[in-house]
């Protein structure tokens, strides 16, 4: 699994072709989509026509997916295969519940679909997101005759680092993956992150991802602007010292970006 990859959230239509195709081109290989965003169909088109243009193999591109709503097993299955058709892809390498919403009955009815999808090879890997602990347990106690997830995709950054979420995830072997690394914006002018990004000659963004990966997180920015895609991906020429990430990790204020199903029932 790359340990940078490009989100598709919010983005439609062409935007969200174009800037797929952007991705693939500026080196991205982790392409990040949901049944919930309703650009499957053009996000796959986007990997099919980079792959055939290019000569690359399908299995080149670490392609992940969704499931919208938890419910129960046959529809968990349906949305599985549905999403397979609309993407075209033939398969998922990774696939996650987007939450977990629903309760314990729906969780767990899902979670027997996604592992019997991938025993029958529609799915590669398979995980979680945005789950708390106890919506984690509801999953692990199926263990003896299912397998656990092995990502967990969550809101990390400077701003939310949940800290018990991701212990309690890493003690299970879970990798964590960053689905909103950049804040959404809402802190790139915080005095902090701006020092530190005077002092590598880089900007906010940089300084942000640069975090994501030395916490050992799996970063997805997303943008569908060409240049912002470009530049997303020169941070491996740099290193944060960990008095540094300290310092970010020290301004942990519980911030939700977009939203925190974390505390449902």
């Amino acid at each position: 699994m790359p340990i940078l990859g490009f989100g598709t959230y919010e983005l439609d239509g062409d935007e969200a072709y174009r800037s797929v195709r952007w991705a693939l081109e500026a080196g991205y290989r982790l392409i990040d989509s949901a049944e919930w965003y309703g650009n499957e169909n053009r996000v796959g088109e986007a990997i099919r026509d980079f792959c055939e243009a290019t000569k690359a193999p399908r299995s080149e591109i670490f392609y992940t997916g969704k499931l919208k709503i938890n419910s129960n097993y046959a529809q968990a299955k349906q949305s599985i295969k549905r999403s397979i058709k609309d993407c075209g892809l033939g398969y998922f390498d990774l696939y996650l519940m987007h939450s977990p919403i629903g309760g314990k009955r729906a969780r767990q009815a899902s979670w027997k679909a996604i592992c019997d999808a991938q025993k029958e090879g529609l799915i590669r890997s398979i995980g979680i997101s945005n789950f708390g602990i106890p919506h984690m347990q509801d999953i692990l106690e199926m263990s003896s005759e299912y397998p656990k997830p092995v990502v967990h995709q969550i809101d990390l950054h400077p701003f939310m680092t949940r800290t018990e979420i991701v212990d309690f995830s890493r003690e299970n072997s879970m990798v964590l993956e960053a689905w909103g690394p950049l804040v959404r914006g809402m802190r790139s002018n915080h005095r902090t992150l701006r020092s530190i990004a005077k002092k590598y000659k880089k900007n906010v963004t940089h300084i942000l991802l640069r975090y994501s990966l030395q916490k050992g997180y799996i970063a997805i920015p997303k943008s569908s602007h060409r240049d912002r895609i470009i530049a997303n991906t020169e941070i491996f020429d740099f290193k944060l010292t960990w008095d540094e990430i300290a310092q970010l990790d020290a301004l942990d204020e519980s911030l939700v970006t977009d939203w925190d199903p974390t505390t449902v029932s």
